[in-house]
């Protein structure tokens, strides 16, 4: 059975050291944490990303998001852009502040597909693994997780990591691929040069196909370009799909010309805009009421403005 590229997205979400990125070097055999800072703090910083082989040898993407407050901005530039979610909850600590916070951001953006993975049940007993699980019972209630499946796992024997391969295999049957029809939609969530090949951006396709050679336009700027090539985790294709991780290379465009948070669209279809309307719904432990004028932070796609 040959390997087959599906489009779809799945992100972790949880408080800090809980070990989602162990998680997904014990699912996908790659470290997330690619950063210096991030190997000399021990907590991750920016998005990782790697692709996971499911038993039926289809392959899609995994997002590893920031567990720490501070990088809120950074989770939410993952979350934005996935299907479903694996909520990540440690034995030895059980739910925290930044499992629920997550989960409400989850539930703001609708998500409406995920399991939850108990992470260090090596470290536990029985006892204490069954009053995790009902503690994440509580948690997920009257949420788009309540009654998902629940996996305790340990990256570090292996245990259960198999038996979360086949609930994600059976959670990947359950999500609807995105629609590839349309004008490609695309923000940009990393940017970086490669020596003899110029600019390369990468994020995760809202809308849309893309192939070298088409022209783009990245916006807000509206600066036009043409791909150069197109990869899918690593491996040159000849066109990428909406709901994939998609890197793309781009001529003639200079790396200080693309901000994090740009879209690269179709060219000739999209306008920027200065003005939109937006519903705010304040969640249930917001202090005060939300006041006339009062300045808010909005993150869209992948931006933070």
């Amino acid at each position: 059975m040959s390997r087959r590229e599906i489009s779809l997205v799945v992100g972790t979400a949880g408080h800090i050291d809980h070990g989602k990125t162990q998680l997904v070097k014990a699912l996908t055999g790659i470290d997330c944490d690619r950063l210096g800072e991030e190997k000399k703090r021990g907590i991750t910083i920016e998005l990782g990303f790697a692709p996971l082989v499911l038993p039926s040898e289809r392959v899609i993407s995994l997002i590893d998001v920031p567990g720490h407050d501070r990088f809120i901005r950074q989770m939410v530039s993952g979350a934005s852009g996935v299907d479903a979610v694996m909520l990540v909850v440690a034995a030895d600590e059980g739910v925290m502040p930044q499992t629920r916070e997550h989960l409400d951001i989850l539930c703001l953006l609708g998500v409406q597909h995920g399991i939850v993975a108990i992470t260090k049940k090596d470290l536990v007993d029985e006892e204490m693994l069954a009053l995790v699980e009902e503690d994440v019972c509580t948690l997920t209630a009257g949420t788009f997780l309540e009654g998902c499946p629940v996996v305790s796992v340990s990256s570090v024997t292996g245990a259960g990591i198999d038996e979360l391969r086949r609930a994600l295999e059976r959670l990947v049957d359950q999500v609807k691929p995105r629609e590839r029809s349309g004008a490609y939609f695309m923000p940009i969530d990393r940017a970086f040069p490669v020596a003899g090949f110029g600019t390369v951006v990468t994020g995760t396709a809202y809308k849309g196909s893309i192939a070298p050679g088409e022209e783009i336009e990245v916006y807000p700027s509206g600066r036009r370009s043409r791909v150069r090539s197109v990869q899918v985790h690593g491996k040159t294709v000849e066109s990428a799909y909406a709901g994939q991780r998609v890197a793309m290379c781009l001529n003639d465009l200079d790396l200080n010309e693309i901000r994090h948070g740009d879209v690269v669209c179709a060219d000739g279809v999209y306008k920027a805009t200065s003005c939109l309307d937006v519903m705010l719904k304040l969640l249930g432990f917001v202090p005060e009421p939300l006041e006339h004028w009062q300045r808010v932070r909005l993150h869209i796609g992948t931006s933070d403005v």
